[in-house]
């Protein structure tokens, strides 16, 4: 547990006995730490409106922002709804659905899921994502699954053409329906800035260990590969093709670093002339998507 520092507004969770020197400070009562302990061994100082002070181990204080949210945490509520029976949309993601997968290759799982409108409305809310980690498996409840794909992100996208598609109930069926309305010429800032993300990684490698890592620059590739394809065809597509052999060959560290550079390079200058000549819009189609999620979230009543 964190070290509270001086200043930190707390609860106390302990009664304290009178002394000689101060009254009795019951349960509840609300305080300053005025002096913080070197480790968790110690304990804190804590004064309190009447300018009494206590001391309490760690475990006797509780921030009070947390103190006032008691009661309004969802986890024992959500203990009692099984949010994954009210998923929408499931599909296989990663090397599986790019078609890259190898035998050791893990099943990645993602989608989207739409809350019961009581349980959505109520004080408690529901969490903006689920996550199975055991299972390799993340879903995004509706709505920011929808803005996530508003904003062009390349996980989310992909998710929506993923060619391994598990699950897909009525509201998943117009989801997929309307995937068009999420493509714009934001692609090329979004995947850019993914591409140039992982480009730091690689120089980062190169920088510490004097070589890549092969999977990142994989990735790299890949990304820019996708994005040119949506800008210039208008559709996404998730599975390679064409460049599978050559890109399991990076993957591999079959390709040396200066080849696969000279090819990041050319991608560039190719992603830059989609995006001139792209007929995309500029923006996605927020009417669209908006008047879907107030659909959905009607048929959630």
């Amino acid at each position: 547990m964190p070290i509270l520092p001086v200043g930190t507004q707390v609860v106390s969770r302990a009664d304290l006995p009178a002394t000689p020197e101060r009254p009795a400070i019951p349960t509840g009562t609300v305080g300053v730490v005025v002096r913080a302990p070197a480790d968790a061994a110690h304990a804190y100082r804590v004064r309190f409106p009447d300018g009494f002070e206590g001391s309490y181990r760690r475990d006797e204080l509780v921030l009070l922002r947390h103190w006032l949210e008691q009661g309004l945490t969802a986890t024992a509520i959500l203990a009692d709804h099984d949010l994954t029976r009210h998923i929408v949309y499931r599909c296989v993601m990663g090397s599986r659905a790019f078609g890259l997968d190898e035998d050791a290759s893990d099943t990645d799982r993602r989608g989207c899921y739409l809350p019961p409108a009581d349980l959505h409305w109520s004080l408690y809310g529901v969490p903006e994502q689920i996550e199975d980690n055991a299972h390799e498996e993340v879903y995004w409840e509706l709505q920011k699954f929808l803005n996530l794909a508003l904003k062009a992100n390349p996980n989310i996208l992909e998710c929506l053409w993923s060619p391994l598609v598990d699950h897909v109930a009525p509201i998943g069926e117009e989801l997929l329906a309307i995937r068009c309305a999420f493509l714009s010429k934001l692609v090329y800032q979004t995947y850019n800035g993914y591409v140039a993300s992982q480009f730091k990684k690689l120089e980062a490698d190169l920088r510490n260990q004097g070589a890549i890592k092969p999977k990142h620059a994989m990735h790299l590739i890949r990304l820019l590969l996708s994005g040119i394809g949506v800008l210039e065809t208008g559709e996404l597509t998730v599975r390679v093709h064409g460049d599978r052999d050559r890109l399991l060959a990076i993957k591999r560290g079959d390709e040396p670093w200066d080849r696969v550079n000279d090819w990041r390079l050319a991608l560039h200058r190719r992603f830059e002339q989609a995006f001139a000549t792209s007929r995309l819009p500029d923006h996605p189609d927020y009417a669209t998507v908006n008047a879907f999620l107030i659909r959905a979230r009607r048929s959630a009543l």
